[in-house]
């Protein structure tokens, strides 16, 4: 279906600079832009491909004043980039929804199922299982005994729910997604063997989160491993037993949370950040990538990097130095053998 740059004006409350009714089908990036399509420009960095990309219209934002002359229209927005966001969830919104329940899935008597429910090709769902109205399961995803899904939750192939997990609704889960898998719990025996401690606990994920592909989140030694309302995990993260995750929390992929660590609401964890168990992070907490969070970060809205991490500008600080310590021992040396000949 074709839009024209007025149409989308008028949707994103924006202002044309160009040609209002020119057309555009599909979207690309800046730098890879084709005539009909629509892109944006929200980092300065690409900044060059406007002058010469081929898309027909380019939203940016309010203020940006160009320096040279554009072949496209521009619609001109307070955020660029959230408008194109914007313009996204729409169109993902319109795109044709799966439906119906494939003869090939296994649904146990006991369990309830709502109303415009999709299930895929060799989906199983066990008994008393609830699933919620318009839930998408595409094939292969196993739905453990007792399991809660909320209504428009998307749980794409592969994904395995474990038995008592609660999933809230207008969730979104990624292939290859584990939850409710055993916590690492094993205790030491007199015979320098390790006896597995029973992990009888659930995992429960509020609404509107979003998990990464090949992610897992561990149930409770007891109680509830809690990912709290609008959590948004990356790929390949690790939550373990008895974690709680604060709302609105993001994570990047490949970090971990040991157990029973307590992570508050807003905050930010970079990609291969291990936070080791039972400590507590304030809300609004940013930890940089590669961090190692060692002790509990109680005071709101810090910013820490580094293993063991602490805060940010000591850290920058300190890697000044540290960057500069063969040329501080080289001057050490030199000072030592100063000194040496003096007091000879």
């Amino acid at each position: 279906m074709d839009f024209t740059a007025n149409i989308i004006a008028e949707f994103l409350k924006g202002t044309v600079e160009g040609d209002p009714e020119a057309k555009v089908s599909d979207v690309s990036k800046i730098e890879e832009g084709r005539p009909g399509t629509l892109s944006f420009l929200a980092n300065p960095k690409y900044e060059k491909f406007l002058y010469e990309t081929q898309s027909s219209v380019v939203i940016v934002n309010k203020d940006f004043q160009p320096q040279q002359e554009i072949g496209a229209t521009l619609i001109r927005v307070e955020n660029a980039y959230e408008a194109f966001a914007d313009l996204l969830h729409l169109y993902e919104q319109n795109k044709p929804k799966k439906n119906g329940i494939s003869k090939l899935a296994s649904i146990a008597e006991t369990a309830e199922v709502g109303e415009n429910v999709y299930m895929g090709e060799f989906t199983v769902v066990h008994e008393h299982a609830r699933i919620g109205d318009g839930v998408l399961m595409y094939p292969q995803v196993y739905i453990g005994d007792n399991v809660k899904i909320g209504a428009g939750t998307i749980i794409h192939s592969g994904v395995s729910i474990y038995e008592g997990c609660e999933i809230g609704a207008h969730c979104v889960i990624h292939s290859g997604v584990v939850i409710g898998s055993d916590g690492f719990g094993f205790a030491p025996n007199q015979d320098n063997n390790y006896k597995k401690i029973p992990q009888v606990g659930v995992v429960i994920i509020e609404d509107h989160v979003e998990i990464g592909a090949n992610s897992t989140i561990d149930r409770a030694t007891m109680g509830s491993t809690i990912i709290r309302k609008g959590v948004k995990l990356d790929n390949l993260i690790q939550i373990a037993h008895n974690v709680e995750v604060g709302e609105n929390t993001v994570m990047a992929a490949q970090s971990g949370i040991a157990g029973s660590t307590i992570v508050g609401k807003n905050c930010m964890i970079g990609g291969q950040v291990g936070v080791i168990g039972h400590l507590t992070v304030a809300d609004g907490v940013k930890i940089a990538a590669q961090s190692g969070v060692t002790k509990s970060i109680r005071e709101d809205k810090a910013v820490v990097q580094g293993t063991p991490s602490f805060e940010l500008g000591h850290y920058q600080r300190c890697y000044v130095l540290f960057r500069n310590l063969p040329d501080l021992k080289n001057q050490i040396n030199e000072l030592e053998r100063k000194v040496s000949e003096l007091t000879q």
